[in-house]
């Protein structure tokens, strides 16, 4: 394993701004008008509830680490949060276990394949080697503390709505209807007890891991829990510290490399920003020390990630300067920048 030892080294961050808030209105605008057209894509069948999605939905939300929030579209539309909450979850078992335990115990590399494959924990001697998947994510459900099995699901629900900065709810018609069919997710949680790679009995972890894909947000709500990993694990609308900065620098990590599953490197090339998506339409992308993106829209590609969510980050990612790859020669910057990082000319 990597041994990095720089345990006596502080944490250093030095990130730009993002542009003034009309600016970003306008963007944020611009990005929805853009795409709210694009019809590609299909909404998810596999869990029955799902399929009755409106295909037309579409909401867009930029929330800042300063607290300002732009949003257009239908960013009130409440949806169940699915795979994102894996993020979120990962951050309050970290949190609560550590870096180097999390790390040892359930993994943090990308398997390469697909976020419910069996091979990949054979192929491991039964280790979920991700967070992200479904077998490291039951993994990491089963981590987080708690006496009980409503004990834990409690955690989780109150960690994620402190994250959001409201009280987030189950929708219990979709929590039902995953129940009945999320009969490949028990099969993995066996095969990780078979491998004693499960901290609790695969019942009760499966159990609270569908609980937990329930909850009930909004694109407003991801973008405001994304930004709470951006500024260092703080709240910026409630300034509630909700996990330690190094745990969002963990989460972050992680979802750059992990977070879009088989195709994180082809969305890291392209956009450049730590991710999720959900199979019900939802995308979080995250800009640290700046901000967050939430969008929602069920159209779907092959891959299980929103379409048009997927589009509309990729414009604010370049028009918002948010690619954290994206750079420029000092002798570029444009007129009147002064030492400000982000104000730079890029060539395309």
């Amino acid at each position: 394993m990597f041994q990095a030892d720089v345990n006596d080294v502080p944490q250093l961050s030095f990130t730009g701004a993002l542009p003034q808030d009309a600016r970003i209105d306008q963007l944020v605008a611009e990005a929805h008008a853009r795409y709210a057209g694009h019809d590609d894509g299909v909404v998810a069948d596999y869990i029955p509830i799902l399929a009755e999605a409106d295909p037309a939905w579409f909401g867009l939300s930029v929330v800042d680490v300063d607290g300002g929030a732009h949003a257009v579209g239908d960013v009130g539309v409440a949806f169940s949060i699915q795979s994102i909450s894996k993020a979120f979850v990962f951050a309050l078992a970290a949190d609560g276990i550590g870096h180097d335990t999390i790390r040892e115990t359930v993994g943090v590399n990308n398997t390469g394949l697909a976020f419910n494959s069996v091979v990949a924990v054979e192929l491991n001697d039964g280790s979920p080697m991700n967070p992200m998947v479904n077998a490291g994510a039951i993994a990491t459900t089963a981590l987080v503390p708690g006496a009980h099995a409503d004990e834990r699901w409690q955690r989780i629900r109150d960690g994620l709505s402190r994250f959001a900065g409201r009280p987030l709810a189950l929708d219990g018609e979709v929590y039902r209807s995953e129940s009945f069919t999320n009969h490949r997710n028990h099969a993995l949680a066996r095969l990780l007890q078979s491998y004693d790679r499960l901290a609790i009995a695969p019942d009760e972890a499966v159990d609270i891991y569908t609980r937990q894909c329930s909850l009930a947000v909004t694109a407003q709500d991801l973008a405001t829990m994304g930004a709470t990993l951006a500024d260092g694990g703080v709240n910026p609308l409630t300034g509630e510290r909700v996990v330690s900065a190094q745990t969002a620098r963990d989460t972050l990590a992680l979802l750059a490399s992990c977070g879009m599953y088989e195709r994180s490197g082809e969305w890291l090339f392209e956009i450049g920003l730590p991710a999720k998506s959900g199979v019900s339409g939802g995308i979080v992308a995250i800009a640290p020390g700046k901000g967050a993106i939430g969008t929602f829209s069920p159209r779907l590609d092959e891959a299980g990630n929103s379409v048009r969510g997927q589009r509309a980050c990729a414009f604010l990612s370049r028009a918002l300067g948010l690619n954290l790859f994206a750079s420029a020669p000092r002798g570029n910057r444009a007129p009147g920048a002064g030492t400000d990082p982000t104000a730079v000319k890029e060539s395309s």
